[in-house]
This record gives C-alpha cells, structure tokens and sequence, in this order.
C-alpha cells in the first residue's frame, strides 16, 4: 500500500488538483456553450433560388429567396429552401463539433460524445431527409353544385 493515501497533506494535493482540473472543465464548457450559442451559418441550394442561415440549433433564422423563383413551379422552390436548409444545418454542426473539439480536446470522451450529439441534432432535422412529393390538390367536387342556382338571372 502507497504511504501517500493516509498522508493528509498528499490527500489534501490530490484533492486541490481534482477541484482545479473540474473548475477548468466547467470554464471550458461554459466557454463552449457560449461560443456554440454564437453561430449562425447560411448556405444556398446549388440552383441558386433560395439562401437560408440557421443558427446553433439548426432553426431557420432568415430566408432570401431570388427573383428566379418566380419562373420556377412551387414545388421546385420548396425542394430548394429544404435543400439549403439541410445544407446549413449540416454546416451548423460541423461548426459545432469544431467548437467542442478546440475547447474540450480531441481526447476528451465528454468532448466526443457531446460532438457527435451535436452533429446527430442537427443533421437529422426535417431538411436532412429527401423532401416528400408535395400533395396534390384533389380534384374539383362539383357535385352538389348546381349552375343554374347561384348565376341566372
């Protein structure tokens, strides 16, 4: 048995360096947070129809779309906002794992494990799926519909 476990002056070092290394990870993960809290990332679909810019969460905070959606049927531009929206948030999260990783360490298992939650947040959101075939409207019911009620006159 080690003489240093019954000497209190050693327990009291061990102690002293436990608390200064739990205090320096706390300031890390507090200074983590913040600088995660920070970001905001915009990307744009490949056409060029639609730019959003996400912030650490993944949520939409702005959307620009261009003139050309004008020429472009709805669904089209729907598919190009979700584009860049998954696009964004998959930048997000790369941000983000970057953050964790300079500020806790590549060695940390904290650090790893809060990285790769982040990244699997952000990246599963609706975005990151291939967007549906939008529904179609149903086709006119004009059966209890009579012409002649409403317009003669």
């Amino acid at each position: 048995m080690n003489g240093d476990v019954l000497d209190p002056d050693a327990a009291r070092e061990r102690l002293a360096a436990w608390r200064e290394r739990a205090e320096q990870v706390a300031a890390n993960t507090q200074a983590m947070s913040e600088r995660i809290n920070e970001v905001k990332v915009s990307a744009s679909d490949p056409q060029g129809l639609a730019e959003v810019t996400v912030d650490s969460t993944g949520s939409l905070v702005d959307l620009r779309l261009t003139d050309e959606i004008k020429r472009k049927a709805p669904a089209v531009v729907a598919r190009a906002v979700m584009t860049a929206l998954g696009l964004a948030r998959n930048q997000a999260a790369d941000r983000s794992q970057e953050i964790v990783t300079d500020t806790l360490g590549a060695d940390s298992a904290a650090g790893r494990e809060i990285a790769q939650r982040l990244g699997d947040r952000l990246r599963s959101g609706p975005a990151a799926e291939e967007p549906a075939t939008p529904a179609r409207r149903p086709p006119d019911d004009d059966e209890d519909y009579d012409v002649t009620s409403d317009f003669r006159s």
